[in-house]
């Protein structure tokens, strides 16, 4: 149940009776006193906020006590009965008493309850916002309207409906005028001026932003923001003596928004001024990157003192960005288009452009996104941190101008009870409670002081830890790279041992056949003298005489010459002398033919001899060859793997110059040296 407390003593707003019940509700019509003198809502019980109001809210002593007159709730309004622990929304229309208790019968018409009306549209609230900073420290207007409206009731009366009252456009102004001009600094100070005025959908993204940021905040209050629409941003430039020399308008109505922005932006700054504000910026971050660098642990020594906070969170807001396009980019070209050269010439700065081990483009550029993503990294460890502790100092600042806007609510009510004695009590009171919210105030502020604080030693671990990840990065390529060097020389080793192998086995087939060439000359030369003996042999033979031949003669060319002697004799002899000595050798006539026979198996013998020998060099000509072909077959395998044409190129580049005097074989490709005089 969510209680309110009325003020007793004052008069009711709505009979106007002056003098309440102890338990500070009217006397007369039952009504919580201190309830806001809402004449449309609580005299003519026709439940509808104003024009400029967002939700009006009271109570009564009992719910049958708004009938006072016929309840309206119109159209445009929403009315909620609060009663224990449920919450009731009353349909539109319009009721008499017995009728709305018999419509809505769990309602207790004894009991009493808090109303809230609010309104069926939301509410717009416009906030002027200037000199938001952009990432050139360029000052920028802007003028916003957050369309708002009561999401969540019993949030909603959980924190603002601890006394009767009214919420206005004006209130919700000022609780939201610090979230809202945080959110649209985070928004401006990470971008550009010319990256906002080239921007077409820079005023949807502005309205995202800032609604996305309020969703969170707003989500434990009950309330929500329907619809954030900006309606101007621009950049004023004034002069010496801040007289203003021309604007440019980011977003604004139509008639600005067809302005060439491009064409008046170059007429706003030329080029030497866009060099100088440049210039500035880059030197701003410098000297905060430096200052961090220099910044002793103890933050006794620390020169980002407190003061500064608010622009070191700008710079490391604008770094997280060019980080980010970086990140996003797939080449160079396409991140310095994007507004990133700064960063990238930094980070390229960084990575060692110069040294010796030089990548190629697309490896280089590799290499400094993941340099960018480490930088980015450290940098939104930080920024989140730090957005942590702003959420939870806005909280607190939203609670505490809450607690404040309802104690001078209750100030002026006070000044309307006629005893004065129990005005000066109540005043007292409230003055008491006005001083604790102040010291709550400073406390407010000196946790944020801490916090900042807190925020500085983390950007300074953040720091550490940034550098202990680049240097794991650069371990982590460099053994990479090892490996790699590592894996190319085992290829390369492999590639020389192939290489050898086949040179050498080139080496063994020449030199075999080489030696088999030097025995068959052997054999050549050996049957060259033989035959030239057996000549001579024969010649001296021949000059000898028929009886020396025959005993001269071998076993088998003894028996041939035997033969022809034998022939001749019979040439000399008659017919009759034939006749006899036919009888006669008839009977020798079967050993001869035996020892015939057994010449020419013998002649067969050596001649298949000879086949076999010749057949069995043959196979080994042909095991070689098999060899030879399987292993160019392995080693062209292997060459295309590696890289087509190795040897081709290697075997057609050898001049043999390497190759000394008396070697047979090159010592490169393997090939037959040519004969050397």
């Amino acid at each position: 149940m969510f209680r309110m407390f009325g003020l007793g003593g004052a008069a009711c707003p709505r009979c106007e009776r002056k003098h309440g019940a102890r338990d500070g509700y009217c006397g007369g019509c039952g009504l919580l006193l201190g309830a806001p003198r809402h004449a449309p809502v609580l005299v003519e019980n026709r439940w509808m906020p104003g024009p400029d109001e967002l939700a009006v809210f009271f109570g009564v002593r009992e719910l049958s006590g708004v009938f006072v007159k016929t309840l309206r709730v119109p159209a445009t309004a929403r009315a909620f009965i609060l009663q224990g622990d449920k919450t009731t929304e009353v349909p539109q229309g319009e009721y008499e008493i017995e009728g709305f208790f018999t419509r809505l019968n769990h309602l207790l018409r004894d009991q009493h309850a808090e109303i809230l009306v609010t309104r069926t549209s939301a509410l717009p609230v416009e906030f002027a916002l200037e000199a938001l900073p952009t990432a050139e420290h360029l000052g920028i207007d802007a003028r916003v309207t957050l369309s708002m409206r009561v999401e969540n009731v019993p949030a909603f009366a959980r924190h603002f409906m601890t006394m009767p009252g009214t919420i206005a456009s004006n209130q919700l102004r000022e609780l939201l005028e610090a979230p809202v001009r945080q959110l649209a600094a985070d928004f401006t100070c990470a971008r550009s001026l010319r990256d906002m005025a080239g921007r077409a959908a820079l005023r949807a993204e502005l309205d995202q932003h800032l609604q996305g940021g309020l969703a969170l905040l707003l989500a434990d209050y009950g309330l929500a923001v329907v619809r954030v629409e900006t309606l101007e941003l621009r950049h004023d430039k004034f002069d010496a003596n801040r007289a203003r020399i021309g604007t440019l308008w980011l977003a604004a109505d139509e008639g600005h928004a067809e302005l060439a922005q491009a064409r008046q932006l170059d007429e706003l700054y030329d080029a030497q001024e866009w060099q100088r504000i440049a210039r500035e910026e880059l030197d701003a971050r410098q000297r905060h990157r430096r200052a961090e660098l220099r910044q002793d642990e103890t933050l006794a020594r620390a020169e980002l003192s407190l003061a500064n906070a608010e622009r070191a969170h700008q710079l490391r807001t604008r770094e997280i960005e060019l980080y980010g396009r970086i990140v996003e980019a797939k080449t160079r070209k396409e991140a310095i288009e994007r507004g990133a050269a700064d960063a990238v010439a930094e980070l390229e700065q960084e990575l060692g452009r110069k040294r010796a081990a030089r990548f190629d483009e697309i490896t280089e550029w590799k290499h400094l996104r993941e340099l960018a993503a480490l930088r980015m990294r450290g940098e939104m460890e930080v920024a989140q941190q730090d957005a942590a502790e702003a959420r939870t100092v806005a909280r607190q600042r939203f609670s505490h101008q809450l607690l404040q806007q309802q104690i001078r609510n209750k100030i002026e009510q006070a000044q309307g009870i006629e005893d004065a004695a129990h005005r000066r009590e109540e005043l007292q009171r409230l003055r008491e409670a006005e001083a604790a919210l102040a010291r709550r105030a400073r406390e407010i502020e000196n946790e944020e002081h801490a916090g900042r604080l807190r925020l500085l030693q983390l950007a300074n671990l953040a720091r550490r830890r940034e550098a202990e990840r680049v240097l794991e990065w650069e371990d982590a390529q460099s053994e990479q790279n090892i490996a790699t060097l590592r894996r190319e020389g085992a290829s390369a080793d492999s590639l020389a041992q192939h290489d050898k192998l086949l040179r050498t086995i080139e080496a063994d087939r020449l030199q075999s056949h080489a030696a088999h060439e030097a025995e068959w000359q052997q054999e050549l030369r050996v049957l060259a003298a033989h035959n030239s003996h057996e000549i001579a042999r024969a010649q001296t033979i021949g000059q000898l005489s028929d009886s020396a031949k025959l005993v001269l003669a071998p076993h088998a060319n003894a028996a041939l010459l035997a033969e022809v002697m034998k022939t001749q004799l019979h040439a000399g002899m008659s017919a009759d002398q034939l006749g006899g000595l036919a009888q006669v050798e008839g009977s020798a006539r079967e050993p001869a033919l035996d020892a015939m026979r057994q010449v020419q198996q013998q002649l067969e013998q050596e001649r298949a001899r000879r086949e076999q020998d010749i057949d069995k060099d043959r196979r080994h000509q042909l095991d070689l060859l098999a060899l030879q072909n399987d292993v160019n077959k392995t080693a062209l395998a292997s060459q295309a793997r590696l890289g087509a044409g190795i040897a081709g190129a290697r075997a057609g580049a050898c001049a043999h110059e390497g190759a000394a005097r008396a070697d047979r074989y090159c010592g490169s490709c393997g090939a037959p040296l040519p004969a050397r005089d």
